[in-house]
Parts: structure tokens; sequence; C-alpha cells
């Protein structure tokens, strides 16, 4: 067609024109724009609440625990948080798991074990987490369903004690300022039966795993037992009923105070020492331990940070040699 006989376009008719292209890259940009947003809104929010001061609100200190809802921990957090300090008790069932959370950073502080416990964490997994605090110590103590006194148990009489490598040691140290049984040297934390002078004893010793001591005690050939603070409810026995239990406040029972506990580079957050203070300080707290140990805790307030660093010290290295 020349152009003398070209038709003139239709004025009323659109021009249509393919956006297919122009909408898929504005799709894209608006998906990309809004995956941009949501990363650095996420990281702003993130980055917020990091940098909020340990203790805030928005920053808890994490304390793991067993027993969140028990009495004394509920008041430690209500009497911290009047203090200004917020706390996030967090509950584990076991022990196990406690001590790897806070070395990974999971946790903040932890406050479940005695430091026989945390020095046998320590030299077996090679690493240095440090008491910074000490709550009580929980006495271990002798039960009887046969006789009323640790007077009335015979020469020749079996006694069970717990198994287990952190009880066992500390059972026999009861037994021997019980004045049941004679050692071959002196008490360690690492004390096992093979240590006890058999001809000089007055009792027969036998080791059962410790929720079978409890039990143990309704069989004729056994006089008594040195029965866990966690099984004495289940036995049917009370904590008050004990014939014979030790001081807890003794050499022998150094080995066996709770602490609450940090990674040592933690070790003069003062935050965290502010913590120790108000659980020391607060009478609901006190209050609290009594209840749950039917008054049986004995406080361990007085020792020092440093004392107690110390004392891991020593049981770490009996443990190593």
């Amino acid at each position: 067609m020349t152009a003398a006989t070209q038709q003139p376009a239709n004025p009323e008719e659109p021009v249509r024109v393919n956006h297919t292209v122009r909408n898929a890259v504005i799709a894209v940009v608006v998906v990309m724009a809004l995956v941009l947003a949501g990363f650095f809104g996420y990281r702003a929010f993130a980055g917020g609440k990091a940098s909020a001061e340990k203790g805030s609100k928005d920053n808890p200190v994490k304390i793991g625990v067993v027993g969140a809802t028990d009495p004394d921990f509920v008041a430690f957090k209500a009497a911290a948080e009047k203090q200004g300090i917020y706390i996030d008790l967090v509950d584990f069932q076991d022990y196990t798991s406690e001590n790897p959370a806070l070395d990974s950073g999971e946790l903040d502080l932890n406050e479940f074990q005695h430091l026989l416990y945390l020095a046998n964490y320590n030299v077996k997994n090679n690493k240095d987490l440090q008491p910074i605090g000490g709550t009580v110590t929980y006495p271990l103590s002798l039960y009887s369903k046969k006789v009323k006194s640790v007077d009335d148990i015979k020469q020749g009489d079996t006694v069970t004690i717990p198994n287990d490598e952190t009880n066992q040691a500390r059972a026999i140290g009861v037994l021997k300022t019980a004045g049941l049984i004679e050692l071959k040297g002196d008490w360690t934390p690492l004390s096992s039966p093979a240590d006890i002078d058999t001809a000089k004893s007055k009792v027969k010793v036998t080791p059962l795993k410790a929720e079978q001591v409890a039990n143990s005690l309704g069989d004729p050939t056994v006089a008594a037992g040195i029965v866990n603070n966690d099984y004495v409810a289940d036995a049917g026995l009370k904590l008050d009923e004990a014939v014979y239990k030790d001081a807890a406040t003794g050499e022998e029972s150094r080995p066996y105070i709770n602490v609450f506990v940090s990674r040592k580079a933690d070790v003069n957050n003062p935050t965290y020492l502010k913590l120790i203070q108000i659980y020391h300080d607060s009478q609901e707290v006190q209050d609290g331990l009594k209840e749950k140990s039917a008054g049986t805790a004995v406080s361990a307030s007085s020792y020092t940070a440093e004392q107690l660093q110390g004392f891991l010290a020593d049981i770490q290295k009996q443990i190593k040699q």
C-alpha cells in the first residue's frame, strides 16, 4: 500500500500496549522491597532488644532452674522485679541440660546444683563455670522404719545408701559422722564403699539406686537407709522423721552447698551479683525455702563468691588427682 492510499488511524480506538513485562518487573521490585523491609525491620527489632540493658524488661536475666513454680523461685522473681531487675526462670526437667545451656549462652545463670556436681561437670567437660553465690545446703539424712534412733542400730545391721557418684560419697560421710562406719583414710568427696574399713565398722553398707533406697526400708533385713530428699515423700516418710542427719554446715558438707552459677567471664557482673543479694535478703524467698524443704534447708548465704570458688577449685583438684 502506498502512502497516498494509507487510511488514517481511528482516533476513537485505544492503542493496545503489552504491559506483561513491565508488570512482572514491578511485581519483583515490590516483593524485594517487602523482603528487605522485613529483614531490616527484624534486624532493627532484634538489635534493639539485644542492646537493651541486661535485666531490663526487654532483656531479662535468664536463669535455669528445676521447679520454676517452687515457692522460693516465685518469691525471688517478684523480689527482683521490685528492685528493677527482670528475670526469666527457664524450667528444666532434668539436671543434665542446664550446664551446657549456660556454657553456650542460652542461659545467663543457673541454680540447681551443688559444688560437687559442678566440679564433676567442669572436669569431665573441660569447662570453667563458676559459683557466684550460695543458696542452701540440704542435709542428707538416715531414715528407718524399724528404729527411732541411730543408737538403736545394732552391730552387723545392713544400711543402704545411694550409689550415684555424688550422693554415695556424702552418704558415707554421714554414716562416718553417725559413728556407724570407719574409713581406711580420710573422707573425701570421692569416697566409695571400697574406702570403708569393714572390720572396724558397726554396720554393713549396701549401695543401691537412689530411688530404691527408700523402698529398701521395708525389707526386714535392712535397718536403715540414706534417702535423698527427693524421694522422702514418695517413701511415705517425713523430712523431720530422720533418725540422723549431717550438720550441713561442717567441712564435709561444703561440696554440697547449692549455688548460683555463671560463666567465668560474668563472675563480677553487677546485675548478677545484685540478684544474689536480693535472693539472700528477701524474707519471702527464705520463707519459700523453708516451705519447700519442710524447714530442713540450711542457709549458705554467709559464703562469699571467692570462698565458693575456692571450695570448687579444691574439689576439682581432688577429682583430677
